[in-house]
């Protein structure tokens, strides 16, 4: 069987994290069987979806690698949509109602004073039909035969369908609600696997005998725990963050991908390179049932390291300062997203202000401004410079590097010394020593 998964977003709005870990589970359960990862639109609402959305949702997947191989709109399947609906009322599973909002809320609550589940009461076969009054259209669940179904995360799963409401699928006005063009979807697309939040488990129910109801077999299910904040509950803050933002504060895709795979998984949070990878070990056996827990913070620690493990090629199209591969190597275990490589270039090549030191710290640099001026700058200066100051000075440690790191980059921490002092050179090394001596 081939593996079709599909990422299904409402054009009402920005995809945030939740949305976006939803698409690359999809993604990856596809890319590992060497199957097809479908787009489609749910644009059935025509007042509240926007092509702006559209576009954004397109420029969003391209960016986190997430490429569909196809793309379809739910806005042009209306008359595919009306056919099956045709079929099924034929059938008799498709039905009229004609209730108020207002009514069935009533009802609702006389139900529930009761104690019963508020389970939507079939009118009885010839009831009088209101004048002048549009109906709505149910689908008629069958209660003569438990729900069931193995899911791929939650594993069995089993519903009455005599406690279930039968479902609203269409609304007077003539649009479509969710659950039946998705099933019509499903079937002509050819998806074998939905993925999903677990928020859609009861929809899944009543799906699997509309899938039956049309004739087709189910897809396999598998509904996975929702995000949520470190502290508990998914912030409007974090529940907004969408790639826009997050491409903003300087967040790789890959570090992105790399956490939202592994968020509520026994597997650990690793720095990825490629999608690829991240495929190769995605096993909805390791999903568990707990919420999954979404850290802003955890996405900029996996950044960092993922920028620590990334060759200058992988990185080079994003850079955007003149950097050679050779200082990008110097300088990544130092940062923690690419706009701070910006940050490096006056130490490397350009003007740094002298660091303001004690009397001592100052009188030290003046004996290893004349111990530089001295040293063959051609073979490790850095070595030369350290066993040359440790022979004339009683310092070691942290007495004699800081005052040397302060001086030369500015910086009370930063890459090794040795390569980059090598880097900033002998003049300007030099320079540097002298300016800091001197600055009282």
């Amino acid at each position: 069987m081939t593996v079709v998964t599909r990422f299904a977003p409402s054009p009402t709005g920005t995809l945030h994290v939740g949305n976006i870990r939803t698409a690359l589970h999809n993604y990856l359960l596809a890319a590992k069987h060497g199957g097809q990862f479908l787009l489609r639109i749910d644009d059935t609402d025509l007042e509240r979806s926007k092509e702006e959305h559209v576009a954004s949702i397109v420029a969003d997947l391209d960016w986190l690698g997430l490429i569909p191989n196809a793309v379809y709109r739910q806005s042009e399947r209306f008359e595919v949509y009306e056919s099956e609906f045709e079929k099924l009322k034929e059938a008799g599973r498709v039905y009229a109602c004609y209730e108020t909002p207002e009514e069935l809320d009533l009802r609702r609550k006389i139900l529930l004073g009761r104690g019963l589940p508020p389970v939507y009461e079939r009118k009885a076969e010839g009831h009088p039909i209101p004048e002048g009054v549009a109906p709505h259209w149910r689908f008629r669940l069958d209660h003569n035969s438990i729900i069931e179904w193995t899911d791929l995360i939650r594993g069995p799963q089993h519903f009455d369908p005599k406690l279930i409401s039968d479902p609203v699928i269409r609304r007077a006005d003539g649009s479509w609600l969710y659950l039946l063009p998705s099933v019509i979807d499903d079937v002509d697309l050819k998806v074998s696997h939905v993925l999903r939040g677990e928020d859609h488990v009861s929809n899944s129910a009543v799906q699997i005998q509309m899938f039956e109801a049309l004739g087709a077999t189910p897809p396999a299910f598998a509904h996975e725990a929702l995000l949520i904040a470190a502290e508990g509950k998914l912030s409007k803050r974090l529940g907004s963050s969408g790639v826009d933002e997050l491409r903003a504060a300087g967040i790789e895709p890959m570090a992105l991908n790399s956490l939202l795979a592994r968020l509520g998984t026994s597997q650990p949070v690793e720095p990825r390179a490629t999608l690829a990878e991240l495929a190769a070990g995605f096993d909805l056996s390791t999903f568990g049932r707990a919420p999954a827990h979404f850290d802003p913070a955890e996405v900029e620690q996996v950044n960092r390291k993922l920028l620590h493990h990334s060759t200058y090629a992988e990185v080079a199209n994003a850079i955007t300062v003149d950097l050679s591969a050779d200082d990008f190597d110097l300088l990544k275990g130092n940062i923690g997203r690419l706009q701070e490589l910006e940050d490096w270039l006056p130490v490397l090549d350009g003007e740094i202000a002298p660091p303001a030191l004690d009397q001592e710290d100052r009188a030290f640099l003046a004996e290893a401004t004349a111990a530089a001026d001295e040293i063959d700058w051609n073979s490790e200066p850095w070595a030369q410079l350290v066993s040359a100051l440790k022979q004339r000075t009683d310092r070691k440690g942290k007495a004699l590097f800081r005052p040397l790191r302060l001086a030369l980059t500015g910086r009370e921490s930063g890459p090794e010394m040795a390569p980059m002092l090598a880097r900033i050179g002998r003049e300007r090394s030099l320079s540097r020593l002298r300016a800091a001596a001197a600055r009282v």
